[in-house]
């Protein structure tokens, strides 16, 4: 096996990037960039109906908004026919496949009289073993010859030693009738060709491996370290599916999580490492190794991600947050920021970031510093408003005008006020959130406050009291 490691992501475009094929992309991403491998992207587009340059390019828009970049070019597998085709005819040659004439029909009467016999309905071609005088001249598929006795042993490095007797395996279709190559083969000859060397991909496929890897032998080539990991589940332990919430990736991004903290959740959702729940990216590539994976399905659990999507905004670069909430602003389809509200928004970012899980969290506490004069104060910001007079705002600006405006100089003069009026700062709290944001939840007002400056802050007094 080559010294470096290559794994590989080889999704069928269906439409949108999974949220399970998220999980699997990240995993094989790991895996490789930990030890200065090589992460591979194939596009399983062999089904020509489905298969749309949009269902394509929304596989790579999904992988782009997790930060899951890929090596050299993306490969597609339908362009690899020919070279698929090529490798049937070779082990047509070498005696390892042979010419099967059975028509659908009679492979479907077989299976009827085995059934009705209680009898194994595998197909059991009679052309095998048939001299080649013999053969007709009607199309055939190419058909591999798989051992008949003994066991194989898919070596996998998540489920252990899974033992499969080889008497259940059929002599599988390489190139059907009209010349077209099977999934099987195109996966395998495609994983060799690219120099894979680890096969990270969902337990739906164990199975396969073992059809697998009668092919691999066949053509004398190295078996890849297999590693088939458990689906996700819902939170009701059933099959993670629609009515379970979102499924794409790039749904969660137009909902407003965080890329950090989605990448943070899917390597924790059936990996551990100990009792780790919040990492950066450049732990989970230190960290992530086939050994931590669990064999039980995880469930999704979107609290949790709301949970560790807080954890990842609060640490983040200001300037950063910033630009992955104008990509989200695009993605859910919303209002571009203008340049003026982007700085704003950036400047303000020191006072929003904790305790906000999601973008529009995030947001609406900003909505102070995003909004324009005049303020329009909601429901219970009215309310607020309607606890004190007119006349103590009007008071309060003179001495905000001459407040040095610094955090500890707002806090002295709003409290010395707050004081000559008999009042404790917190029932002038409310109000003047009111003034400044419009809303009864913001961040602090002395934040506020200085994020907004002097004039804009003495501007939105003056409205209120007008």
């Amino acid at each position: 096996m080559s010294e470096q490691v290559v794994t590989r992501f080889a999704p069928s475009p269906t439409g949108y990037l999974h949220i399970g094929g998220a999980r699997t992309a990240l995993f094989n991403w790991l895996y490789a960039r930990g030890r200065g491998g090589k992460f591979l992207l194939r596009i399983e587009d062999t089904d020509r109906e489905r298969s749309t340059p949009e269902a394509t390019a929304a596989i790579l828009q999904g992988l782009e908004w997790l930060g899951l970049d890929h090596d050299g070019d993306v490969i597609s597998q339908f362009e690899g026919a020919a070279r698929h085709a090529e490798v049937a005819h070779q082990l047509l040659a070498e005696g390892k496949a042979y010419k099967c004439f059975s028509t659908q029909d009679e492979i479907a009467d077989f299976r009827e009289k085995a059934r009705a016999e209680g009898k194994s309905t595998l197909f059991r071609s009679p052309w095998r073993d048939a001299d080649a005088a013999n053969h007709p001249d009607a199309p055939y598929a190419i058909r591999i010859k798989a051992p008949q006795d003994g066991v194989t042993v898919i070596r996998d490095q998540v489920q252990g030693d899974v033992t499969i007797r080889n008497d259940q395996l059929d002599d599988m279709i390489l190139l059907r009738s009209d010349g077209t190559p099977v999934y099987m083969l195109a996966v395998v000859v495609d994983d060799h060709d690219m120099g894979v060397t680890h096969v990270i991909r969902g337990d739906d496929h164990l199975n396969n491996a073992a059809r697998q890897m009668m092919i691999y032998e066949a053509m004398g080539w190295e078996v890849p370290v297999w590693a088939h990991i458990p689906l996700i589940h819902g939170p009701d332990g059933k099959k993670l599916s629609k009515r379970h919430g979102a499924l794409g990736a790039q749904e969660y991004q137009a909902m407003g999580y965080p890329a950090a903290g989605m990448r943070n959740y899917l390597a924790r959702l059936g990996w551990s490492h100990g009792d780790d729940e919040f990492f950066t990216d450049e732990q989970a590539r230190e960290w992530f190794d086939l050994d931590g994976i669990g064999k039980s399905p995880a469930r999704f659990d979107l609290k949790k991600l709301e949970n560790l999507c807080g954890q990842h905004i609060a640490v983040s670069d200001d300037a950063a947050l910033r630009q992955e909430i104008e990509a989200y602003l695009d993605a859910a389809k919303l209002p571009a920021l203008s340049p003026t509200q982007a700085g704003d928004l950036e400047r303000a970012m020191y006072c929003l970031k904790d305790r906000a899980r999601t973008f529009p969290e995030l947001l609406e506490k900003a909505r102070f510093v995003l909004t324009s004069r005049p303020i329009s104060p909601d429901e219970n910001a009215t309310k607020a408003l309607r606890s004190v007079s007119d006349g103590i705002l009007n008071e309060l600006t003179p001495h905000v005008q001459n407040a040095s405006w610094t955090r500890d100089g707002l806090e002295e003069a709003l409290n010395a006020f707050a004081e000559t009026q008999g009042l404790k700062f917190g029932k002038l709290a409310g109000p003047l959130r009111a003034v400044l944001a419009g809303r009864a939840v913001t961040p602090s007002v002395f934040d506020m406050m200085l994020v907004l400056g002097r004039e804009e802050t003495l501007a939105r007094l003056s409205d209120a009291v007008n």
